[in-house]
This record gives C-alpha cells, structure tokens and sequence, in this order.
C-alpha cells in the first residue's frame, strides 16, 4: 500500500457506506473502492482519505476470525476479529433452542467462545424451565450468567470481568432483552447510534445495522440486530463437525475416519451418546445441519 493510507477500525456498516475510527480517534464516513464487498465491523482496514473528510477503503487486512450466518441466497456478516459471543437468552418469551444452537456451533467452528446471558432472571415462573433447557449447554463448560438488564447498576457489575480487555459480539432473538442490556452497557449508545444516522444524512429513524461501542473501563461490544434465522450454509462437513466441541473425544473411537457419526459401525459419537456422556439433543442439531449441507443446491 502507498504511504498515504492510514490503517484504522471499522466500527459501523450500514448498506456500502461504513464508519473508519483512525488512530487520532476521529470517526470518518467511508465507502469501499469500486465493487470490494464483505466488509466488516471489526475489520482492520486500509483508508485512503478523500474529499470532505471522508475515506476509501481500500484494502481488508488480515483477520483473526469472522462470524457470520448464510442461506442459500443471502450472507449477513455479524463481525470480524471477536473474542467471545455473547448470546442472550430469557424465560419469556421463550427462546429457539434450535437458533442458540447454530449460533453456538458457528461461533465455535470459527474458535470463539461462547458465553450465555439467561435475562429476565426475575421472572420465576418461567426461569426453572429455562435452566433446565440450557443445561446441555451449561454440561459443555458454556458460562451461563443470569441476570436483570433492567437493573443496569447489576448489570454492569456481573458483567465486567467478563468484558474487560476482549472484543465481545452481542446477539440475541428479538424479545429477549438485548437492547436494555446494551444501553446498561453503555449508557449512551442511543445517543452515539443517533450521531451516525445524523451522519449518514438518512433521518432519525435509521441505524447502523451493527455497531462497536468502546466500553467505559475496557473492551469494545459490537451489537448486531435480532435475528429470527441463523443458516450455515457456507459450512462444509468439516465446520460443522468442528462447530461441536463435545464431539471430539469421542471421534478418536471411531473405527472409520470418514464417519459422518450417523449409522456407521464402530461409530464413537453414536456409542457416547448410548453412554449419556454426549446429549441426544446436540446429535440432533448436528444431523440437521449435516443434512441441511447435503440438501443445499449445487450450481
């Protein structure tokens, strides 16, 4: 690259126009260099600068990670270059165990860890069934934290050794308390997601579709909008194989080394999950997603 680019961190993506913070920390509105797509906020970028104060990207630099869901039609990036994914879950209404799952199994074929917010720890009629969903996931080692976002003050408390020096993704379904949880996070979030809609010209009704926030004491949390889907597509056999950590152990018993852990004689997976030691309910998202790769069109 020529001298005149300045490295700087994308922060905010909305459509093709993206927010750039520079090392001066100043935030300067981008757009990448004729058709470069897949961008994402994370991303160590490579900025030309332009007329007006704004910038070009011109060049992704090298990431540690992306996490990101896809159909048959359609990718949506989350983030790149994260630490851990924090995915909020509550009693009510209740959540897709199926959703948590994929989310659980992209994050760790990418390596990130996982950690679960069971919100609305108040509501004790519904929290005991909600624990009891969560524990294969809790029988993992995933960390389930639960708590009130309603009580901010608590909230931030619970949640800070967890936060500090790491780069955090927030996702959740909608309905389970994601924003309340990001603006105890960060206060002023509503107020920094207006300033970049102002930014953009497009009226106070539009938000970035994802955003880093900087946190008060350390760490940076990207908050992504709720989603209702979450395909893995784009994963191979191998992805989704690795997508399940608690898999592994067993898959040194097997007797074939191109067992898909399904029917196959001698199957590790298949004689730990007679045992009890792997959950029948993770066998079967790991047979859905295998077939939903198997049924996905060939062009």
């Amino acid at each position: 690259m020529t001298s005149t680019t300045i490295s700087g961190l994308v922060t905010a993506a909305h459509g093709r126009h993206y927010f750039v913070e520079l090392p001066d920390g100043q935030t300067i509105k981008c757009f990448p260099r004729g058709k470069k797509a897949g961008i994402a906020v994370g991303d160590q970028v490579d900025v030309m600068m332009q007329a007006k104060g704004e910038g070009s990207i011109e060049q992704v630099q090298e990431r540690r990670n992306l996490l990101y869901r896809s159909d048959d039609f359609r990718t949506k990036q989350f983030a790149a270059n994260i630490d851990q994914l924090l995915i909020v879950v509550a009693p009510e209404p209740a959540y897709s165990e199926d959703l948590l799952g994929r989310a659980l199994v992209a994050a760790w074929s990418v390596d990130i860890d996982p950690v679960i917010i069971l919100n609305k720890a108040d509501l004790g009629t519904h929290l005991e069934r909600a624990r009891r969903k969560l524990a294969p996931i809790a029988a993992l080692g995933v960390p389930i934290l639960e708590m009130v976002a309603l009580e901010p003050e608590q909230t931030r408390e619970a949640l800070a050794p967890w936060l500090a020096n790491k780069r955090t993704l927030l996702l959740g379904q909608s309905g389970m308390g994601k924003s309340t949880l990001l603006n105890a996070l960060v206060p002023d979030a509503g107020a920094l997601t207006q300033e970049y809609s102002q930014a953009l010209g497009a009226g106070r009704h539009t938000t970035t579709s994802t955003r880093l926030y900087h946190l008060p004491n350390s760490g940076d949390l990207i908050d992504s909008p709720g989603f209702q889907a979450f395909g893995l597509s784009h994963m191979t056999q191998e992805d989704i194989a690795h997508g399940f950590p608690d898999f592994r152990k067993a898959v040194e018993s097997c007797r074939f080394y191109n067992c898909t852990h399904r029917h196959e004689p001698g199957c590790g997976v298949l004689a730990a999950i007679e045992a009890g030691s792997i959950h029948p309910e993770r066998h079967a998202l790991y047979q859905r997603l295998l077939a939903e790769h198997e049924n996905k069109p060939r062009y």
